[in-house]
């Protein structure tokens, strides 16, 4: 069973001297029924009980390859938070609980949702006034789509958009919490260093270089 997987890979991790971090994802189709949200609860409460250092609710909920297309709102993510929350504790109060990280996007407009998603900020808006801020020890962030320093606040050739930047995208993610601290599941640099010239809709990391990506990550993982 996953259970057991799990429990191995805690172990081995547990063993070199590592913690470990679970991201958990389950069924977008049933993410909405409470029957299947205390399933999932009592899912990650085994991992929590197997000794996982941190669990991750979620993932980029935000958008529909996530949550059903018509139901993606922070507050439709609270009631899962929360049973997954109150199970993980009971079973391990040590375990950290990291809110779904959200996919970083201006895709969704003036407006901030459609029924296919919403932007970051306004979904977290949602998430913070529905109580997500009581059910969780941080919040997960994403960080994706930079071509500069994470100390840089301006200079992006593809304008002031704050995903572009460590420290909006910083803010976005923690603003509405007031005081919690955010918990980075995915930060990255891309480049296409080493390998043929990337696609399209990855044009704008061209300029990345290998010892910049490196660079990047030493200096994101300073900064306050």
């Amino acid at each position: 069973s996953m259970g057991q997987d799990a429990s191995g890979l805690i172990a081995e991790a547990h063993g070199a001297g590592y913690k470990i971090l679970f991201s958990v994802i389950g069924d977008k189709g049933q993410v909405m029924n409470g029957a299947y949200q205390d399933s999932y609860a009592a899912y990650v409460a085994g991992l929590a009980r197997a000794g996982a250092d941190g669990l991750e609710i979620w993932n980029e909920m935000n958008i529909d390859r996530e949550w059903p297309a018509g139901q993606v709102n922070g507050a439709n993510y609270v009631p899962l938070l929360a049973k997954a929350y109150n199970a993980i504790k009971g079973a391990n109060p040590n375990t950290l609980v990291i809110t779904g990280a959200l996919a970083p996007t201006g895709f969704f407009g003036a407006a901030g949702c459609t029924a296919q998603g919403c932007n970051d900020d306004v979904y977290t808006q949602q998430m913070a006034a529905a109580g997500a801020g009581q059910y969780a020890d941080c919040i997960g962030m994403h960080y994706n789509e930079g071509v500069l320093s994470p100390s840089a606040t301006t200079g992006d050739p593809r304008g002031g958009y704050p995903t572009y930047f460590f420290g909006s995208m910083l803010s976005r993610a923690i603003g509405p919490f007031g005081g919690k601290q955010a918990c980075i599941t995915e930060i990255g640099y891309v480049s296409p260093e080493g390998y043929a010239p990337l696609p399209a809709g990855f044009a704008w990391g061209q300029n990345t270089s290998v010892a910049e990506q490196a660079q990047w990550l030493a200096e994101a993982v300073q900064l306050p």
